[in-house]
């Protein structure tokens, strides 16, 4: 009786009238129909496996539509690196020796798709400055011997300019000089004087003559990509070790390889970003511009890497007096940093030093630079050359290195106007202690940590100042 009343109290409850009755459903089937759910995205991920200039490798399982710029990304992120918008995506193919920076808007898996099983193609992280320079400073890409304009131009057209024309879609200048060709299906190369216009790539038939009835095409670029030689004359045979080519996407051997060798290497270098904007146009400078979108102040010809969070919080400080303080004067700043560097070194010959043995300091200035990223033991001049040439021949590129000829010397070698030079860096010893020159002594440096340091803040008897360093990373 007691359960049956209070059912009955349950039952006189007035119902409360429902405010959404489009939700009404079946208590057997959820309030949220399946049809109001957002659909989810079913990406497919695949394995791919990236390589450092170590040969060390990374396993990454990412999904088939990403984009050259988005593993660089995620390996950035990985690694805990500082992005400074100079990361790429390298293709090798071991079988050609042929190799070529992705664009950053390539989709990865596409690219891997044109890879034949046998060959034993590669994918390298590594840093390019020179991928987006041409934006920066056309007047070293693009020199006025091998460039002319449409007949209606008839201003003196800027080097600004000269971009600005590439990426538009009514006009283009033309790309003309001679390159070296390999014949089809013969080992032998023929010099031809080559134009390059919107609709593709030609020679000329008769010496350097522009007429319709005299041009050959060669090939166009939708269905190939461009790769730079990376083995020289081994393979090939080249003339030069200034050579690139054409690719079709899906051709595996050598046999359809359209392939040329330049003269210099200003030569390749114009031809190669001359074809790159050909064929891909504004998408490289929406790709360029990708980093610094909603970045105030920021300039599209004049952009300063972005720092890291932590070296953008950090202040300098004066601990000297019974009061910290905080350094507004930034050369003020600048000088207690130098100084706070040279009484580092000094604290670390005299804690080598406290054996009572005086090689023990030159031996702090011997070893001290083998840590540093910029330093590279022995690799011979040629290696030098080609970590520099994949890095990008941008003025500032360098890498220090141990002489091969001396052996109690080292070597900087040194990227600047498109070409590689090495300077020696000669021990001295003025009243016992070890100093390190690279003018015959008129500036000397207790190490080369210090010696780097100086010509990275003044040019000194250098064409340019050092810029970035060439480094092996590790994945």
């Amino acid at each position: 009786n007691r359960r049956k009343k209070k059912d009955d109290n349950i039952l006189e409850i007035p119902s409360i009238p429902n405010p959404f009755p489009e939700l009404c459903c079946s208590p057997f089937t959820s309030v949220l129909s399946a049809s109001l759910l957002p659909k989810a995205t079913s990406r497919k991920k695949q394995v791919i496996k990236v390589y450092s200039e170590d040969d060390t490798s990374r396993a990454l399982e990412v999904p088939s539509d990403i984009t050259a710029r988005d593993v660089c990304h995620l390996l950035i992120l990985k690694n805990h690196y500082i992005d400074d918008h100079s990361w790429t995506l390298f293709e090798q193919l071991t079988q050609t020796g042929l190799g070529r920076a992705i664009e950053d808007h390539e989709l990865v898996m596409e690219v891997q798709s044109n890879w034949v099983m046998e060959e034993e193609n590669k994918l390298y992280f590594r840093k390019n400055y020179a991928k987006y320079e041409f934006f920066k400073n056309p007047l070293s890409f693009f020199p006025d011997h091998m460039i002319s304009f449409p007949s209606e131009t008839n201003a003196a057209v800027s080097h600004s300019g000269v971009l600005q024309m590439f990426l538009s879609s009514s006009t283009y200048p033309e790309i003309h000089g001679y390159l070296h060709a390999k014949e089809q299906g013969k080992k032998s190369w023929k010099k031809l004087y080559f134009l390059l216009r919107r609709s593709g790539l030609y020679f000329s038939t008769k010496g350097t003559s522009k007429e319709p009835r005299h041009l050959q095409f060669f090939c166009e670029f939708s269905n190939s990509d461009m790769y730079m030689s990376l083995t020289g004359k081994k393979i090939s045979g080249a003339p030069t070790n200034y050579g690139f080519c054409f690719k079709p996407n899906k051709s595996g051997g050598t046999r359809d390889l359209k392939q040329l060798c330049a003269d210099d290497e200003q030569s390749r270098t114009c031809w190669m970003t001359a074809i790159r904007l050909l064929k891909y146009g504004m998408q490289l400078y929406q790709n360029y511009m990708q980093p610094y979108q909603g970045r105030s102040g920021c300039s599209p010809l004049n952009v300063t890497p972005m720092r890291s969070i932590s070296e953008n919080s950090l202040v300098a400080m004066d601990f000297s007096g019974h009061k910290s303080r905080i350094i507004e004067n930034p050369t003020e700043a600048l000088s207690v940093a130098v100084e706070e560097g040279l009484a580092w070194r000094r604290r670390g010959c005299l804690r080598l030093s406290s054996h009572g043995s005086p090689i023990a300091m030159s031996n702090m200035g011997m070893s001290i630079h083998r840590s540093q990223s910029w330093f590279h033991h022995k690799i011979s001049r040629e290696e030098a050359q080609r970590l520099i040439l994949q890095h990008g021949l941008v003025d500032g590129v360098f890498l220090v290195r141990d002489s091969q000829s001396n052996p109690k010397t080292f070597v900087l070698s040194l990227s600047h106007g498109l070409k590689i030079k090495h300077f020696q860096i000669v021990p001295l010893e003025d009243d016992g202690k070890l100093f390190y020159t690279l003018d015959d002594g008129h500036t000397r440096f207790t190490d080369l940590i210090q010696l780097v340091e100086f010509y990275q803040l003044n040019k000194g008897v250098l064409p340019c100042k050092l810029k970035h360093y060439c480094a092996r990373i590790a994945l």
